[in-house]
C-alpha cells in the first residue's frame, strides 16, 4: 500500500490479560479518507483492540505506525497531538462548563497554557484564542450545537452529548478520530445526525475515521471498509457489501450474542 495514503499500520498486535488472550496478532490498515468500521460479537476484542491503538493499553507485541511513525510507546494524550483523537462510549463532558467552554477547553497547543505565554499575554496568545473559539464556532454550528452554545453540557440530551464529542474531538485537529459506538444509546433522529455529520467530514474535509459500532445496519452504511474480529482475531476485512455476506462472521455473531 503506498505510504503517502496510508494512515494507520497495524502489525502482529497482540494482548493477554491474566493469561486470557484478548488480541491474537492483529494486522489492518487505514487508509487517508476512509470510513473503517471494527466490528463483531461480544468478546471479540474489538474494545482493547481500540484501546491499544489509543495508548490506553499497552501491547505484549506488534507495532502500531501512525502517519509512518512507531507510536507504540506513546501516552494517549501524546498519540492525539501527533493527530489520533477517540472518543468514549460514555461521554466525557464537563457537565458543571457551557458547551462553548468544553469546546475552547479542547483546543490544543495554546501557548497561553504556559505560566510565561499567560503573563506576557503576546501577540502568537491573542492569535491562538481567537483561532480556537473560530474553530470552536464553526463546529458548534456545523454540529447543530450552537443554540445551546451556553447550555452546560450536563443539561444536554444524550445525542446532544454525543455531539458534544464529536465537536471536541475535531478541536484537537485530528488526522485520524477514533470513534467508540457513537450512537449507542440515541434515538434515531440524532443518529441520522450523527452519521450525516461524520460523511460530511469525510467528504468536506477528507477525515479519516475508525468506528466500533455494535449497529450493524449503522456502521455498514457509512463504511468504506469493515474489519471483523472474533475471538481476537482479524476474520474478515473488505467492503461492506463483501464482508456482511462471510460466512465466518456470520458465523462468530450468531454464536458470539
Amino acid at each position: 500500500m503506498d505510504a503517502d495514503t496510508t494512515l494507520l499500520e497495524v502489525r502482529n498486535l497482540s494482548k493477554s490479560f491474566s493469561g486470557i488472550v484478548a488480541v491474537d496478532d492483529v494486522s489492518f490498515d487505514i487508509t487517508r479518507g476512509e470510513i473503517v468500521g471494527l466490528i463483531g460479537p461480544n468478546g471479540a476484542g474489538k474494545s482493547t483492540t481500540f484501546d491499544l491503538l489509543s495508548g490506553f493499553v499497552q501491547p505484549d507485541d506488534g507495532e502500531i505506525r501512525f502517519k509512518s511513525e512507531d507510536i507504540g510507546d506513546l501516552e494517549p494524550h501524546e498519540r492525539s497531538l501527533k493527530g489520533m483523537t477517540r472518543t468514549f462510549q460514555i461521554t466525557r463532558e464537563l457537565v458543571g462548563m457551557s458547551v462553548m467552554e468544553n469546546m475552547l477547553l479542547a483546543g490544543q497547543q495554546h501557548p497561553g497554557e504556559t505560566a510565561i505565554g499567560a503573563l506576557l499575554n503576546t501577540q502568537s496568545v491573542r492569535s491562538r484564542e481567537a483561532e480556537v473559539r473560530e474553530n470552536a464556532e464553526r463546529y458548534l454550528k456545523q454540529l447543530d450545537l450552537w443554540p445551546v452554545r451556553d447550555e452546560y453540557a450536563g443539561n444536554l440530551s444524550g445525542g446532544q452529548r454525543k455531539l458534544l464529542e464529536i465537536g471536541r474531538a475535531l478541536m484537537t485537529e485530528p488526522d485520524l478520530m477514533m470513534f467508540d459506538e457513537p450512537v449507542a444509546g440515541v434515538n434515531p433522529e440524532l443518529t441520522d445526525r450523527i452519521l450525516e455529520q461524520i460523511i460530511d467530514l469525510k467528504e468536506e474535509m477528507g477525515m479519516t475515521f475508525l468506528i466500533v459500532e455494535h449497529d450493524m445496519k449503522v456502521i455498514m452504511s457509512v463504511s468504506d471498509k469493515i474489519v471483523g474480529m472474533h475471538n481476537g482475531e482479524v476474520i474478515s476485512e473488505g467492503p461492506p457489501s463483501v464482508v456482511q455476506k462471510d460466512d465466518d462472521l456470520i458465523d462468530a455473531y450468531l454464536g458470539g450474542v
